[in-house]
């Protein structure tokens, strides 16, 4: 978008706008005491500055900078040892109080943007996994993609070290400006170009912080908008048409092409690549910034925006959409308008927002770093929403006054691009409100996972991009992999079992049919031949060997015996519900979380994911005396990368976010230390685990450093990791994911799912009166359809292409279940 690219023509083309600064220093001068000249003893010290960092634009630099080591998986140690320095010398050195804020929103209202940023990391990712294939090196750092699970590892860093945690909910922007102005902040780390456009006082940037070695320097730059509005001939009141025109979430490029188009002009060199190929092509970002600047600087009446959206648009077709992005219309609150303070949230848990315990109330007495802006936020940034919302109002085409001559540059908001968007689901189980405040009040001070407050209210969650290879047919996509976690998840969530066992207490009393309520999840991620903006509506699922206790039971519940059930329930959602798990003399506790996510990864279908060596190499690694030495991990070099390790290292962090999810769903029976990867993983020693099992697979000797006492551990651990899974079937084999076309509702199957893979009998209900024992249910995994016994086959646009046996049902027990799929029939 327009306005995003404001950020980077702000750094490069305007000279003297990005001055360097030391942030430490300012700290020193501003919290420098004070002497009277009527009295000899120096005032009491000022409190210290409070510097917000935005966690969302700055993890790269949270996580150490442009490090080579983040394509194995994560250095967390290293990551660790850096926030450590970080928060120390913010506060001994400078005497700044760090608060960082991470997005917990949802964000549909920029959709498009996030999908396209999601599409742009998924090739990426393909780049990253051929370098590392071809070359076995780490890939250029300028393919940085955040390793699976960061933003969760910064965040339980940053409670490590007391720093203070905040996590937005529902627009992101609004609430760090909110933040940022009613609790005396005096400056903001960030990299965003609507933070810039807001003309926040003290903004500086995240992606140029830099920490020196000894700690005693700070650097970054500091951005003067006020030198970049006079280098484009602006004055301040015009920034929020300027920004407006530019192009954001409200007011798309789409709808503003014919008209930045029309300020070129037909001369202008640039006019011939307008329409290329029968596609929308925009011109280039840093001649819109001038020439939308030029047409601001000309407004003679800024406050007559109806005249400016009736100019602007003359160009348009005026053909309305099916569907707008923008959230907010003509009567829509602003976004950036004068709320109340922030005490003033009803929460009955925290009452502030969830800052009432924190050391120092956030008033205007802080003390503040030198401030080269001239002016301040609140009025623009209510005019600059303001203006975007007039102005969108008109670029939906209610408002559009075409003359019919304008140019025919298509939009792509007027074709059928996202009615996928609409799609809708069964409404969701009623919530309490005490399990909502609860939930709000954890998100809020970023206590919980952040999509849980959004599947419980919204039933949606977004899910990260991680380095996979759209290639390889033996490994599955994480998001595949892990879903059943999710759905056993989200049963808990919407407390499924206590549903179900209700309403079969009335079926069977009116001896009608049991009909339960599907529970839909609208899952959002960016796969292979896949949209972002299409989602996987996935059903949850319930335990099928015990009745798991309602939400409000496993958050609120104090009895000896509500533990045991939020340990239960964490297991059984990971398919590690076995009593050797939680035997200490074989899994450590700090290792209970990792050895979970190892079980749940031996149990896909044909165990096909991890071999025995690759999981002693987790599990060596998890054991290694190395692991508590940064000096010994920064020293340590892997001389080829392996990029079937980059994989599962990838896939590994993949599931310890999935069971940070699954931990909070719970009622958090794991405490937060127990949780943290800088405990049992990091990627660079794995991949040196894995070297040297490669050269010898029975070498867990060598792996263990010659130590015995650390091969008895890893062998412990391994078996109980391997308790009870059966290796005798063969994998099923699944359609290439590309196969699959987005279908509009997921075909529900059964709502206990098939029992976790394993040696243990099914568990048969004889007193039901539905039950009969030669009927069974189906045992695929989960998500998958069942096929007839003769067998199945894959059609492609009626064409048959592949067919496979059918399978005989063991005894007492159903055979693997495949999936049948027919691509293309029916389909324009």
């Amino acid at each position: 978008m327009g306005v995003q690219g404001f950020q980077e023509y702000l750094e490069k083309r305007c000279s003297g706008a990005a001055i360097p600064v030391d942030l430490l220093k300012l700290g020193r001068t501003a919290g420098r005491p004070h002497h009277h000249p009527h009295h000899p003893g120096s005032l009491p010290p000022p409190p210290p500055a409070r510097i917000l960092i935005d966690a969302d634009s700055g993890l790269q630099r949270l996580y150490g900078g442009y490090q080579t080591d983040w394509v194995c998986g994560g250095e967390w140690n290293a990551m660790l040892g850096y926030l450590s320095a970080l928060s120390q010398a913010c506060l001994y050195q400078g005497g700044l109080e760090l608060v960082v804020v991470f997005n917990g929103t949802l964000g549909k209202e920029r959709w498009p943007e996030w999908a396209r940023q999601a599409q742009g990391q998924r090739q990426t990712a393909q780049l990253i996994v051929n370098h590392v294939g071809s070359k076995a090196t780490p890939p250029p750092r300028a393919w940085f993609l955040p390793p699976a699970c960061l933003s969760h590892c910064v965040r339980l860093a940053m409670f490590r070290f007391r720093v203070r945690v905040v996590q937005t909910l529902e627009d992101h922007h609004q609430e760090v400006l909110s933040l940022y102005r009613d609790f005396g902040f005096c400056g903001l780390i960030a990299q965003d170009s609507e933070f810039a456009l807001c003309n926040v006082p003290a903004y500086f940037s995240s992606h140029a912080l830099k920490l020196s070695w000894n700690g005693k320097n700070l650097t970054t730059h500091q951005y003067l908008l006020s030198e970049a509005v006079r280098q484009l001939g602006l004055k301040t009141q015009h920034l929020p048409c300027f920004a407006a025109l530019l192009g954001n979430h409200i007011l798309p490029d789409e709808d503003l092409a014919a008209f930045h188009w029309s300020l070129l002009g037909p001369e202008h060199p640039l006019a011939s690549l307008k329409v290329r190929a029968h596609q929308l092509v925009l011109p280039p970002c840093e001649v819109v910034i001038k020439a939308v600047s030029e047409y601001v600087s000309s407004i003679k009446d800024l406050g007559n925006l109806d005249a400016v959206a009736r100019d602007v648009f003359k160009q348009s077709q005026g053909v309305k959409p099916p569907y707008r992005n923008a959230p907010c219309g003509p009567g829509h609150a602003s976004l950036f308008q004068n709320l109340p303070p922030l005490p003033d949230c009803n929460d009955s848990l925290s009452g502030t927002m969830g800052y009432t315990d924190w050391s120092a109330p956030y008033d205007q007495g802080g003390s503040r770093l030198t401030n080269h802006h001239t002016s301040a936020p609140s009025d623009t940034c209510y005019t600059y929403t303001h203006t975007h919302t007039h102005l969108g109002s008109h670029g939906n085409g209610s408002g559009s006054h075409g003359n019919g001559s304008g140019s025919n540059i298509p939009s792509l908001l007027s074709m059928a691009t996202r009615s996928h968007m609409d799609i809708t689901t069964p409404p969701l189980p009623q919530v309490s409100d005490e399990v909502l405040r609860v939930a709000e009040h954890r998100h809020r001070r970023g206590l919980m996972y952040p999509q849980i407050y959004h599947i419980l209210t919204k039933g949606e969650m977004k899910m990260a991009v991680c380095i996979e290879d759209d290639c390889n047919s033996e490994l599955p996509p994480a998001s595949l992999l892990f879903r059943a976690a999710r759905q056993y998840s989200y049963g808990v969530l919407f407390s499924l079992a206590e549903t179900h066992r209700r309403l079969e207490r009335l079926a069977m009393r009116s001896r009608g049919p049991l009909d339960v309520p599907p529970v839909i999840v609208k899952e959002w991620s960016s796969g292979k031949s896949k949209s972002a903006l299409t989602p996987e509506l996935v059903p949850a699922l319930c335990f099928r060997e015990w009745t798991c206790p309602n939400l409000r039971r496993l958050w609120l519940g104090r009895a000896s015996e509500d533990r045991s059930r939020r340990t239960r329930a964490f297991l059984a959602c990971l398919r590690s519900d076995c009593p050797a798990l939680l035997n200490p003399a074989q899994v450590p506790q700090h290792l209970l979380l990792m050895c979970c996510v190892l079980r749940y990864m031996m149990q896909w279908p044909g165990g096909g994911i991890l071999q025995r060596h690759e999981l002693d190499a987790f599990l060596a690694q998890a054991v290694s005396n190395q692991l508590y030495e940064p000096d010994q991990l920064q020293e340590l070099t892997v001389e080829k990368v392996d990029s079937r390790g980059v994989q599962l290292a990838s896939l590994f962090m993949a599931g310890v976010d999935t069971a940070l999810l699954v931990n909070d769903v719970c009622g958090q029976p794991l405490p937060w230390e127990h949780c943290c990867p800088w405990g049992f993983f990091d990627g660079k020693l794995f991949q040196t685990k894995l070297a040297r099992a490669a050269q010898d697979r029975l070498a867990l000797f060598d792996m263990c450093e010659g130590q015995e006492e650390l091969v008895s551990r890893v062998k412990k651990m391994r078996q109980a990791i391997l308790d009870g899974i059966n290796f005798t079937r063969p994998p099923p084999p699944l359609p290439p994911l590309s196969f699959l076309p987005p279908p509009p509702f997921y075909p529900l199957p059964p709502l206990y799912p098939p029992r976790p893979m394993g040696n243990m009998p099914p568990h048969h209900h004889p007193h039901h009166p539905h039950h009969h024992p030669a009927q069974h249910r189906p045992r695929g995994f989960p998500g998958l359809q069942s096929i007839p016994p003769q067998g199945g086959k894959l059609e492609i646009a009626g064409m048959v292409v592949g067919q496979w046996a059918g399978n005989k049902p063991l005894r007492g027990r159903g055979g693997f279940i495949m999936q049948v799929v027919s691509v293309g029939a029916g389909r324009g």
